[in-house]
């Protein structure tokens, strides 16, 4: 039985994804800040595990406990939206430390053990927002794009040591708490002139006609995991596939 580690399960894309494997017979440990918050039932083949991929020593514990892993996906992030000019300079810093440098960190922790047995798969999960500009979330796009670049390079490097690292790109996702996953108003980083024209453009994101779902990354992290023909790119989600097309 193959294992998994997930990271940001307590809701959204990386709950979904633990379920999915879950039920297909997969070991999964499903890691997240606060375990206790997370609507999973812990089994033989479940487990959850506290982690914040800020933090080097709660990395290391969670490696420490998870046993041999199989799979790493990196699905940690945080949202921002809003005028870059009135953006925190503080919650730029987190969303980068959380987004790029956890997976930067994550990835770090994970291959001396895949090296080591010659086989290992790397799933970095970032965001249609690097398929396509869009307005109002540049911080953001900034720090799922190091990871495009950075998932593309490393996975030449790994490659010859049997190790897969690949990209998932879902596009918006309504029904996660993505917009919710932050404290910043969205009335205090879009004032005036901003907000004139953002307006419409949250107006659309109110009512998509495009979205992805939680099961379509579950499903696009399943076929990136089990690739046999070298694809690196797995777009997530209707929105997603017509940026691509």
């Amino acid at each position: 039985m193959k294992t998994m580690l997930i990271t940001g399960c307590s809701s959204g894309y990386g709950l979904e994804t633990a379920r999915h494997f879950h039920a297909r017979g997969w070991k999964v440990v499903a890691t997240m800040r606060t375990p206790s918050a997370a609507p999973l039932q812990t089994s033989e083949n479940l487990h959850l595990l506290p982690l914040d991929v800020t933090d080097d020593a709660s990395i290391a514990a969670a490696i420490d406990a998870a046993g041999p892993i199989d799979v790493l996906v990196n699905n940690a992030g945080i949202g921002l939206f809003g005028s870059l000019e009135h953006s925190p300079t503080a919650k730029i810093r987190s969303v980068y430390a959380t987004n790029t440098l956890g997976t930067i960190a994550m990835t770090q922790a994970v291959i001396p053990g895949m090296r080591a047995r010659g086989s290992g798969v790397i799933v970095n999960v970032t965001s249609s927002a690097t398929l396509a500009p869009f307005p109002f979330a540049a911080a953001y796009t900034g720090s799922k794009s190091a990871i495009q670049g950075f998932t593309g390079s490393l996975a030449h490097e790994l490659a010859p040591l049997g190790i897969a690292v690949k990209l998932v790109e879902p596009g918006y996702g309504p029904t996660t708490a993505f917009a919710q996953n932050t404290e910043i108003r969205l009335e205090d980083v879009l004032p005036e002139p901003y907000w004139t024209y953002a307006e419409p453009i949250l107006a659309g994101m109110a009512a998509p006609a495009l979205f992805t779902t939680e099961a379509d990354v579950a499903e696009a992290v399943w076929a990136a995991v089990h690739d046999e023909t070298g694809e690196p790119h797995f777009p997530a989600g209707a929105d997603a596939h017509a940026l691509v097309a």
